[in-house]
């Protein structure tokens, strides 16, 4: 006998499923928001779908290695990184109402952007528990001057980026973290084993093969990855996880794996017919050194 799916998908605006989802109903936020905002409007992701420039960066081959596109956070103007403000000043008051008190938000994010998000959730009542460091070589960043390579040839205009943030939040517990365990199941982070607590550093490289085969979508996150902070978001391993922003559904299927209750949201419709077909295909998938 086939074991009960327990995940539900919708394809939705998140910031209306949010607006009318009851107060208190979901236990942990794991999601990797569109912190760009540009790189993911319709526009954009048109001109990416085509090969069209945008701030997509192609061509996808380089000195003969091929490289998936990847959005220019340095080419965004002030009036874009008003908007990545303002995206989530609105996401996160959203988000604190539906968690359960001690429910965690965990949020990728981007070095050049992170200090634009933090903010919203401080002011939106959550508290900062850390960063989880995903050491991953993007062999992005690192170039000489456009134009200059000769030139400047001692010069990177940027560090070569080794590092992935992701933004630890938590609702306020009610009253000790104990108490909250026991009247929510929130308000910890869930060991990998009795001995071992939950680190804040994650090394997980980029989906490859049969992973990358079953979910080509640009900001795929790894089930290795995934995997890990799921499992650490439910403390108890009860409650519902919620991906507002699902893409391919990597976090849906990580909960999935580990039989965990979960909800993914997505708007765009190309994105949400690969995540239906991925979720269950994806959540079979044998890692290393995965829960």
């Amino acid at each position: 006998m086939s074991r009960r799916v327990n995940y539900q998908i919708w394809r939705v605006d998140a910031f209306e499923w949010l607006s009318s989802r009851r107060s208190r109903s979901v236990h942990a936020v794991v999601t990797d928001p569109p912190y760009g905002i540009v790189e993911y409007s319709p526009e954009q992701l048109q001109k990416r779908r085509s090969g069209n420039g945008g701030i997509w960066r192609l061509p996808q081959r380089y000195d003969g290695a091929s490289r998936n596109p990847m959005p220019r956070f340095t080419v965004l103007r002030p009036k874009d990184h008003a908007g990545i403000r303002d995206f989530h000043g609105r996401l996160a008051p959203l988000l604190h109402k539906v968690l359960v008190p001690g429910g965690h938000a965990i949020l990728a994010s981007q070095n050049l952007l992170s200090h634009l998000v933090i903010p919203a959730f401080s002011e939106s009542g959550f508290e900062m528990r850390g960063q989880i460091v995903r050491v991953v070589r993007t062999l992005r960043g690192g170039d000489r001057p456009k134009g200059a390579h000769k030139e400047y040839s001692g010069v990177s205009v940027s560090p070569r980026s080794c590092w992935e943030p992701w933004l630890i939040f938590r609702k306020p517990c009610e009253g000790r973290v104990r108490d909250n365990l026991e009247r929510w199941r929130t308000g910890g982070l869930r060991r990998p084993s009795t001995d071992r607590p939950f680190e804040d550093l994650i090394h997980a490289s980029p989906p490859r093969g049969e992973e990358r085969e079953i979910a080509s979508h640009p900001s795929l996150k790894p089930q290795a990855l995934m995997r890990q902070i799921v499992w650490a978001a439910l403390p108890l391993g009860k409650g519902v996880v919620l991906d507002p922003f699902m893409g391919a559904g990597s976090t849906i299927a990580a909960a999935e794996h580990l039989n965990v209750r979960s909800i993914g949201l997505e708007m765009d419709e190309e994105f949400f017919r690969l995540a239906k077909k991925a979720i269950p295909r994806l959540a079979k998938i044998v890692t290393d050194g995965s829960n």
